[in-house]
């Protein structure tokens, strides 16, 4: 699979299929800023059951597998996080 979108783009999509994957009714993928936290209630407030989804999310929609926790922890914090790794792995 190669990937021909911009970081812009798959920050978009990103958002999308976060609030689509996810059913996270109460939020618009606008209202997810780059930076803002995933995973705390600061920011997105998802959970650990979230983070299975948005793992699986990976490989369906970008064939990336991520296996390592401590690693996903870093790829987890934010849109531009997840972008980045998606960026730089999808099509590799």
């Amino acid at each position: 699979m190669t990937l021909d979108k911009n970081l812009e783009d798959i920050k978009k999509e990103l958002k999308e299929l976060l609030v689509e994957s996810l059913s996270l009714e109460e939020i618009e993928p606008d209202d997810i800023g780059d930076n803002d936290p995933l995973f705390d209630d600061e920011g997105v407030g998802l959970d650990s059951l979230d983070g299975v989804e948005v793992v699986v999310m990976l490989q369906r929609h970008y064939g990336l597998d991520v296996k390592d926790m401590q690693k996903g922890r870093e790829i987890f914090q934010s849109i531009n996080t997840l972008a980045d790794y998606v960026v730089k792995n999808a099509g590799n």
